[in-house]
């Protein structure tokens, strides 16, 4: 990996952790929480997001996108950080063995045909839009000391 994926990696993990912080917060009554009808719950949003940023990236590397991992097996706030732990390491070592001619290599998804760059930087924003979401969620359930939005680069 480049220096400059290690700089990508480590801002995107400087979002991520946050997502653990996040979850911290939660318990178990939680992880069904939807704020509305339809709403993804808590513990699906969490899990949407990490299996999300994992199938953009295996889908640079491989040149095109599969759907993402489903993963439904969880009851409990701690199984649903365990998820997230498990595809935190996936998606870090997946984002290490990737090659600049993947980022450069054109992939057509949703009718839209862009460079890995692109879809890398999507991935992150996808990531950051939905964790603004839970940190709305976790507003909810009666949090009032939420963390910040990111973590400072000694924290990761």
């Amino acid at each position: 990996m480049s220096s400059g994926m290690d700089g990508a990696v480590n801002g995107w993990l400087q979002h991520r952790m946050v997502l653990d912080d996040l979850l911290a917060l939660a318990n178990d009554a939680d992880v069904d929480y939807r704020p509305w009808d339809g709403a993804m719950s808590l513990g699906e949003l969490a899990i949407h997001i990490v299996t999300s940023t994992y199938m953009f990236v295996k889908g640079i590397k491989k040149g095109e996108f599969d759907n993402p991992p489903t993963e439904t097996d969880y009851q409990t706030i701690d199984d649903v950080r365990a998820i997230v732990q498990r595809y935190t390491d996936v998606t870090k070592e997946e984002m290490s063995t990737i090659f600049t001619y993947q980022m450069k290599g054109y992939i057509l998804f949703n009718k839209v045909r862009a460079p890995g760059t692109y879809w890398f930087s999507n991935a992150i924003d996808h990531e950051i839009h939905h964790k603004g979401q839970l940190f709305t969620y976790v507003r909810m359930i009666g949090v009032k000391d939420v963390p910040n939005f990111t973590r400072q680069p000694d924290e990761i």
